[in-house]
């Protein structure tokens, strides 16, 4: 029988819900509200003053090719980021489930990034991959191989793909981690006793089990692509070179503090929102079907 809390008050409930509403209100539902205001107005740089254009500056940005660029630069960008990092993570989860001797130091290893600010991993990156004093680069060179992410698109792309996997790979792996330790392991004896191999217990029993974690870090690791990435990015490449690795975020703050376009940037952050919003939706309309709980 289900058992459910009963609250004898009508307002109880409303004021233990108050403090969460009270966040969301002011940090989410205000600043969306204020980012449409300022949307459909036209303001000078200084903010004295402001002109009602209605839909003109969402008009403009789809005049604009290096914006219409810049959703097939993160499209490429998110794709990459939540594939490889889920996809490496459950890799390693399953390494690390497996050991016995020197888990706890490898497991530590793997957690380390994640305490990392991004900004500060993106310094790390650009370090190491620097064309005149990284040490990564230095290798390519004795290996005959050219590196300089400072003028080669591809090569800023995939540096900052790494870099975000990076910092996102330790918080997948804990979620991974945790959800193959919870898999009783009379299933796994059970169907080696069966003689299903190490892959074949870990497609049929394990990674089907895994499907409700591996759902929450997609959506999870597509939030993080669209925004969490941005100072990666800006310590890293600063959307270049030539407006390669300018992803929708970060082009709505070159518009917005670099060229001072503020209603421009302001219509950027609300069809950005617009999207990530369809996306997780989307998310959980379609693919959570295939989920098994």
């Amino acid at each position: 029988m289900e058992k459910r809390v009963v609250f004898k008050s009508h307002w109880l409930p409303w004021l233990l819900l108050f403090p969460q509403l009270a966040v969301i209100g002011v940090f989410f539902f205000w600043p969306a509200a204020q980012a449409i205001k300022q949307s459909l107005q036209l303001e000078d740089p200084f903010g004295m003053s402001s002109q009602f254009v209605g839909l003109e500056n969402f008009r403009q940005l789809w005049a604009d090719a290096s914006y219409v660029d810049s959703f097939r630069i993160t499209a490429e960008f998110s794709v990459l980021v939540a594939v490889l990092g889920i996809g490496l993570a459950l890799i390693l989860a399953v390494f690390a489930d497996r050991i016995v001797k020197g888990a706890t130091a490898y497991k530590t290893l793997l957690i380390v990034p994640y305490a990392i600010a991004p900004v500060l991993a993106g310094v790390l990156w650009a370090f190491m991959f620097s064309p005149s004093i990284g040490n990564i680069p230095w290798l390519l060179r004795k290996l005959h191989m050219n590196w300089d992410y400072l003028v080669n698109a591809e090569q800023a792309k995939w540096l900052v793909v790494m870099a975000s996997v990076w910092k996102q790979i330790s918080y997948n792996f804990l979620f991974f981690l945790a959800g193959l330790q919870s898999i009783p392991k009379s299933l796994i004896e059970a169907a080696a006793i069966d003689g299903a191999g190490p892959l074949r217990r870990f497609w049929t029993i394990q990674f089907p089990l895994l499907s409700p974690i591996t759902f929450y870090l997609l959506v999870m690791n597509v939030v993080y692509a669209f925004f969490d990435t941005f100072a990666l990015i800006d310590a890293t490449t600063q959307g270049g070179p030539g407006q390669s690795t300018n992803i929708l975020v970060y082009k709505v703050y070159m518009d917005g503090f670099k060229n001072l376009n503020l209603g421009g940037s302001a219509a950027q952050s609300v069809v950005l929102m617009a999207i990530v919003v369809l996306l997780t939706v989307f998310q959980f309309r379609f693919v959570e079907k295939k989920v098994q709980y």
